[in-house]
């Protein structure tokens, strides 16, 4: 590779082994205090892929997340948290990852490796012009992902990234990449701490604000969240409550008759 490979640089710590529990524990949470203040110079790059994405999703787009290891798992880990905060399909927000669903849980052997089976993925889920692929990987080599994005242009499906690379494959590849540049990690090449906590931190990003501009929040309350628990039916009764000045019973009722906050409030509304 001819760019900077800066998540495979050598660690600012060494004799790690040598470190007593609080100087590993320290030096840990002093490399993440990194991670927050370089997600900031991204969002400039942040910002255009979630107005274009907000304008797909508008459009009866989709919105996919792509990766492999520790980055396909981060995507898929905020797509699946967006039916129940956000009340929205479970093929609204779709997270893809090398070696299917076993590589959740455990590593499939060289599947990151594939150039021809991203785009058989997407395929399989009837990926059209009106979707948004978004490419993960901290490298930003990873052929899966890059393989993937590059079918997707010649397609005319729009691609964005997040990557720790400058330069890289991925960042050149995508049309909206977002590139996010935390260093070097305390483990040599451990890209599941703070590259990883740099990719969730930009997927919140990405879904919460996308998700907002949709008009699934109200004022500051997931109005549209699944009542899946306990918890959740009690959060859901008390934003009833504070927002129609109403008692807790009451409240309860209209939230279980109607199945949402929000259509408790408007339901309520029209009587």
């Amino acid at each position: 590779m001819d760019f900077n490979k800066i998540t495979e640089q050598s660690s600012n710590y060494n004799h790690l082994e040598k470190m007593n529990v609080n100087e590993l524990l320290t030096n840990i949470n002093n490399e993440d205090k990194k991670v927050a203040l370089a997600v900031e110079k991204s969002i400039p790059e942040i910002e255009k892929l979630v107005t274009e994405i907000v304008s797909k999703l508008n459009n009866n787009g989709r919105l996919f997340y792509i990766g492999a290891g520790t980055s396909g798992r981060l995507g898929i880990l905020d797509a699946s948290e967006c039916p129940p905060t956000f009340g929205v399909s479970n093929d609204l927000v779709i997270g893809l990852i090398a070696g299917g669903d076993t590589a959740i849980r455990k590593a499939v052997e060289n599947a990151e490796d594939s150039t021809t089976q991203g785009w058989i993925d997407l395929q399989r889920k009837n990926i059209s012009k009106n979707d948004v692929v978004i490419g993960i990987a901290a490298s930003g080599t990873t052929p899966y992902v890059i393989s993937t994005l590059k079918k997707c242009n010649e397609n005319n499906i729009t691609t964005g990234c997040i990557t720790m690379n400058e330069g890289s494959p991925l960042a050149l590849t995508a049309q909206f990449p977002i590139v996010c540049v935390v260093g070097p990690e305390f483990v040599t090449g451990s890209s599941r701490m703070k590259a990883g906590t740099a990719q969730k931190l930009i997927l919140n990003m990405i879904s919460t604000s996308s998700m907002i501009l949709l008009g699934k929040v109200k004022g500051n309350k997931m109005v549209d969240m699944q009542l899946s628990n306990e918890k959740l039916v009690k959060r859901g009764t008390k934003m009833i409550m504070d927002e129609l000045n109403i008692d807790k019973q009451t409240a309860n009722l209209l939230l279980l008759k109607y199945g949402s906050v929000r259509n408790a409030v408007n339901n309520y509304n029209e009587q």
